[in-house]
């Protein structure tokens, strides 16, 4: 039987809380699992397959769609907080009792509140393209970027402009990565409706909110962590990376060049070694 990758994974359904979760679950290996959490407006289509393969050659790899997102059922959280919980309800669906994160961008902020609120569920945290709680210039996005991010169908020039650099050289890289994630012709997932990104850019304003003591929750994070950003992010300023990377206690940061919000999306093959030679750090 030939092996499952990110084009052949079938779409699963686990059910909790009265929800139930569409994820793809493929590739073995590593110490625990692998869970991805996905962009604004993202389903399990919008992962780049290069990237996801590339993990999936050293671990299990799991992609899931946020309660009401994509083929998954249920009501919309509209609170960073809400979306933890119904993580976490997904992970206790499938009997995960210990597992790897990575959270991109909105994922990135979900990952550091399940981090925080159930420690003892994370080995290891991958933060990519994503910022802190409070941190300044999260609150709003520059109005060139929310105009394409909100817009009513997020096209290719829309995602060109918003996840990479506008360079000759990051907008290339960026258009390969728009080829690879339209690859995958039969059973794709349900498109994002406008209903997930009214819903989502609720929870990422509210996130956003100038305050400086939620930093602090930083310090609480125990799982050792890897940071991702591209040099010029325009969706996230790249200014907070570094100061996750200063207030969480086990942190280290690799920023792309030439790259703006997808840089792992930009460099896969870069960001899967970055990411398995962490995660694989002091295994036996």
């Amino acid at each position: 039987m030939p092996d499952i990758t990110h084009q052949t994974a079938p779409t699963r359904f686990a059910e909790a809380g009265g929800v139930s979760y569409a994820y793809r679950r493929f590739g073995s290996g590593g110490d625990v699992p692998l869970v991805l959490l996905q962009h604004f407006r993202g389903n399990l289509d919008n992962w780049d397959p290069s990237l996801t393969d590339g993990l999936a050659a050293s671990r299990e790899v799991i992609l899931v769609d946020y309660a009401g997102v994509g083929s998954s059922t249920g009501e919309l959280a509209t609170s960073v907080a809400q979306s933890a919980r119904h993580i976490i309800a997904f992970t206790e669906a499938l009997g995960l009792d210990r597992i790897d994160l990575l959270g991109f961008s909105l994922g990135g902020f979900v990952a550091q509140e399940i981090a925080l609120v159930r420690p003892g569920l994370i080995r290891k945290l991958v933060l990519a393209g994503t910022g802190p709680k409070g941190a300044p210039g999260m609150h709003v996005w520059r109005e060139d970027i929310a105009s394409h991010a909100r817009a009513k169908v997020n096209d290719a020039e829309d995602l060109l402009y918003i996840f990479f650099a506008h360079t000759e050289t990051s907008q290339a890289l960026g258009k390969q990565f728009l080829g690879r994630i339209f690859t995958r012709t039969e059973n794709r997932d349900e498109p994002t409706t406008e209903a997930v990104r009214d819903a989502q850019f609720d929870a990422i304003i509210e996130w956003g909110i100038p305050d400086h003591s939620a930093l602090q929750r930083l310090t609480g994070i125990t799982a050792p962590t890897l940071i991702l950003q591209g040099d010029d992010d325009l969706m996230i300023p790249t200014k907070g990376s570094f100061t996750m990377a200063g207030l969480i206690p086990d942190a280290r940061l690799r920023i792309y060049p030439d790259a703006a919000h997808a840089s792992l999306f930009q460099y896969p093959a870069d960001a899967a070694k970055d990411i398995n030679d962490f995660l694989t750090e002091g295994d036996k």
